[in-house]
């Protein structure tokens, strides 16, 4: 199986970047009904975003604890959008990845999918001495996942698939600004705490090492 095209867009817009999404699944589902096979073409979108908050297609509106005028103050915008999951935040220094792949091709099913996805992150952490894992009930990956007091989330992950075709993906806090997540209610979850290597490690992290060994870890896994 070929490795992943990966494009870095840098910092882009999100809705920019949700357009551009679209037109790749697009692409792809095209791509599918012409060949009446699974569509070989992959793209990997790395990304982070100016200060946004996300909700998606289950959500409850009511884990988003501000209002247009505090947006304005804190230089956020909000969108509801087309993914799982409840609401999230994206921001400069956090590394967010959209696979738009076909699901076919890769012979995987959608369950299969997102615990590849986080066994990448759960790879990719651990390079840096942090034990990841999976918490019982929700998507994403942990640290302390076992823990009842102390969990923590360094990953969250929201997908769509249509016709077997993904967009969306995760979320890792790498140097984020924590303060954002006090705006809302993480994932729907208000009895844990979130974080990110910078928080951990309690020093800065090279961005770019980070994208390496994720684009190392994805493309071993799949």
């Amino acid at each position: 199986m070929a490795s992943f095209n990966y494009i870095d867009l840098g910092i882009k817009d999100y809705k920019e970047s949700w357009d551009y999404q679209e037109k790749l699944l697009t692409d792809i589902v095209n791509d599918k009904r012409e060949k009446k096979a699974p569509s070989e073409k992959n793209y990997f979108l790395l990304v982070e975003h100016p200060h946004v908050y996300t909700l998606g297609k289950s959500g409850d509106e009511k884990n988003m604890l501000i209002h247009d005028d505090f947006l304005k103050k804190i230089n956020a915008t909000y969108y509801k959008i087309n993914r799982g999951g409840d609401v999230t935040y994206h921001g400069p220094g956090q590394i967010v990845g959209y696979p738009i792949i076909d699901l076919e091709n890769y012979q995987v099913g959608v369950k299969q999918y997102i615990e590849k996805m986080e066994d990448a992150i759960i790879a990719t952490i651990a390079e840096y001495g942090l034990d990841g894992g999976r918490k019982e009930g929700a998507t994403g990956v942990w640290l302390d996942f076992n823990h009842k007091v102390r969990a923590r989330k360094i990953c969250a992950i929201g997908v769509r698939v249509s016709r077997y075709v993904t967009m969306h993906g995760f979320a890792l806090n790498v140097n984020t600004d924590m303060r954002y997540f006090n705006y809302i209610n993480p994932c729907g979850f208000v009895t844990y705490g979130v974080t990110s290597i910078q928080q951990e490690l309690k020093r800065e992290i090279d961005l770019r090492e980070t994208k390496e060994i994720l684009k190392e870890k994805f493309n071993s896994l799949f």
